[in-house]
């Protein structure tokens, strides 16, 4: 269980759509959690690795990201966070289009921690989101900010 501190949720997404569901839901749910974006792979390496221009960004307390990017995949990106001591132990929930039971197992092989399917409706996306907020936030003990790596 959290602390009641609001965590720090990155969202690799490169759909602008469903970027702004996704912050809608935040909105709507009334999500405490700061939700910090970017559109790539790459983008998502560097800001986790405070290079390129995000030497100042927050470490997540949680990742939420889509598989089909550009420039890096995020099958990439999972099995890069997942071979990096500095960085494995940050969950990662998987919120793709994909039904693929192949993009399913992989992720798992990979240590996805969650692998969540995108609802096209957007009651149902609220509802997914609320869900994974819920259980990232009140149900799963996170660990303490000096405490992850």
């Amino acid at each position: 269980m959290n602390d009641g501190r609001p965590i720090e949720v990155l969202l690799v997404e490169d759909d602008q759509g469903d970027i702004l569901l996704t912050k809608e839901a935040f909105d709507f749910n009334k999500v405490r959690n700061r939700l910090n974006v970017v559109n790539d792979g790459e983008q998502a390496m560097a800001y986790l690795r405070n290079e390129d221009g995000y030497t100042d960004a927050p470490r997540p307390d949680l990742i939420l990201l889509d598989l089909n990017l550009p420039r890096m995949s995020g099958m990439e990106v999972l099995a890069e966070v997942k071979a990096d001591v500095a960085l494995r132990t940050i969950p990662v929930v998987i919120l793709t289009t994909s039904e693929a039971e192949e993009d399913i197992l992989h992720s798992y092989r990979l240590h996805a921690n969650a692998y969540v399917s995108k609802p096209v409706d957007f009651e149902q996306f609220i509802r997914v989101v609320r869900q994974i907020d819920d259980f990232f936030v009140t149900v799963v003990k996170l660990p303490a900010k000096g405490q992850r790596s």
